[in-house]
């Protein structure tokens, strides 16, 4: 896909250039390069405003701003996996919805369902994820995720006790959306 081939080349394009402003700065830093000498002041000239916000942000999170370089390497690199990512994502369900339109109300309905316990899923793990650090399920944030996997955790919870202090039943609740109602309704529809 064109698209994805232009997301690529623009993420790594994004990652040379801040490979550059890094070892740009690192070489300014540890004075591989003058500062003073007509190199260094064209590296300054070019990676400064660049990494000028970066510092000031990590200055105000009391962080070193000498690192500046290498936190916008590293944030490069974790945007560029993460747009890259969200762009095939979107590409994938693009071409599901233009399948399944294509194919009439039948197939529609099974991607709706799909997408619907995909929901369910997503919520058990935040759920999950919520209970290891004590978030509230009264949390603004958590409250759709119980909202939307009460249904299923609390049945199971009266006939699942605890094995000690872990409790099961968000696992038992992923197993059964998985195995039965997911592969169930799908082949039904």
């Amino acid at each position: 896909m064109p698209i994805l081939e232009a997301v690529r080349a623009l993420v790594f394009g994004l990652f040379l250039f801040g490979s550059l402003v890094a070892v740009g700065s690192w070489a300014i830093r540890t004075r591989r390069v003058n500062p003073f000498s007509s190199m260094g002041q064209f590296i300054r000239r070019t990676t400064d405003p660049v990494l000028r916000p970066v510092e000031q942000w990590l200055h105000g999170r009391g962080s070193n701003p000498q690192n500046a370089g290498w936190w916008l390497l590293g944030i490069s690199v974790v945007g560029g996996i993460v747009l890259v990512s969200l762009s095939e994502w979107v590409v994938v369900q693009v071409m599901r919805l233009n399948a399944a339109g294509a194919s009439g109300p039948r197939s529609i309905l099974r991607l709706f369902v799909y997408y619907a316990g995909q929901l369910v899923i997503i919520a058990l793990i935040v759920r999950v994820i919520g209970s290891w650090f004590h978030v509230s399920r009264f949390n603004r944030w958590m409250r759709p995720a119980y909202l939307l996997t009460d249904w299923i955790v609390n049945p199971l919870r009266r006939v699942i006790p605890p094995i000690g202090m872990i409790d099961i039943t968000p696992l038992v609740a992923w197993l059964l959306l998985q195995i039965f109602v997911m592969r169930m309704l799908l082949n039904l529809l």
